[in-house]
């Protein structure tokens, strides 16, 4: 099975119509409210450690 890249979660983010802004709301809400599965979606996007670090400290 193909896993799905950050690249391509973006464009669908855009294609709904969120901006830079509203995903970074998406990751701030997602963070606080399920801070375990922030983690478990980051990984599962193939994200290395020290990048999933950063970006849930850029969110908490």
């Amino acid at each position: 099975m193909k896993q799905v890249t950050v690249e391509e979660w973006v464009a669908r983010f855009r294609a709904i119509g969120l901006d830079d802004a509203a995903m970074e709301k998406w990751h701030r809400l997602f963070e606080r409210e399920n801070p375990a599965g922030h983690q478990s979606f980051l990984e599962w996007l193939g994200l290395p450690a020290d990048k999933v670090a950063e970006i849930r400290k850029k969110y908490a």
